[in-house]
């Protein structure tokens, strides 16, 4: 038997709820998920809120800027760096992030979660 996921879109907040250039973090059942806009890119992204080095929900917390191009968050409290784009580490360590799907409709800020 194969296990199909299907794709939901759950409302997140409003757009002005994100401050410019930073994240904040939002609950979806149990995941907390830290949710950015980039505005001088004009972009949405969405991570796993966890920081995968010490298991502490952070990342909604830290710095955006781009790394030869490529968008990403540094950790607030262990400086290590991940790609909004992929959730690779860009610190050299093995780990990644989850990422997620964001798009803006009518001024809110709807995030795709997979579920079983």
């Amino acid at each position: 038997m194969i296990a199909t996921k299907t794709i939901t879109w759950f409302p997140a907040c409003r757009v002005e709820d994100v401050p410019a250039n930073g994240g904040v973090c939002v609950k979806y059942n149990n995941t907390q998920i830290a949710l950015f806009h980039f505005a001088r890119r004009n972009e949405w992204y969405a991570t796993q809120n966890e920081c995968p080095h010490r298991m502490q929900m952070a990342l909604s917390r830290g710095m955006i800027g781009s790394q030869n191009g490529e968008p990403k968050v540094a950790c607030p409290f262990h400086k290590k760096t991940f790609s909004l784009v992929t959730g690779e580490c860009l610190s050299g360590d093995e780990c990644v992030i989850t990422t997620y799907e964001v798009k803006v409709e009518d001024g809110r800020v709807y995030i795709a979660v997979e579920e079983d």
